[in-house]
């Protein structure tokens, strides 16, 4: 019913800058909070940003500054702008959606990869 796609992912170099989009559809509260986490190979998935219904936004201490997480109420749409990349960005991204009233969702991911 409630799907996530994300896109935008994608192989760049250190200092090198990439956007990720993150499409929901189906039916769901239009409270909630969108999210990116992330997740390197052996390790744990750990928040990125979020962003509430209402603009609150919310940022890992490793991305402040860098990264700016926008929203997009009508489109369904969560955004993360990532500038000024480093190697220890490379993860899987992950989309978030937690809906007012009902389970979080997940999107699939997508691969980022910052070469040094």
């Amino acid at each position: 019913q409630v799907q996530l796609v994300e896109s935008g992912g994608g192989l760049v170099q250190a200092g090198g800058s990439l956007r990720l989009s993150c499409a929901a559809s189906g039916s769901f509260s239009s409270i909630n909070v969108m999210g990116w986490y992330r997740q390197a190979p052996g390790k744990q998935r750990d928040l990125v940003a979020t962003i509430t219904s209402s603009g609150s936004t919310n940022y890992a201490d490793s991305v402040k500054g860098r990264f700016t997480i926008s929203r997009d109420n009508a489109k369904k749409t969560v955004l993360l702008q990532m500038n000024s990349l480093k190697p220890e960005d490379t993860a899987v991204y992950y989309c978030k959606l937690d809906p007012l009233g009902r389970r979080a969702y997940w999107g699939q991911g997508t691969q980022v990869t910052v070469s040094s």
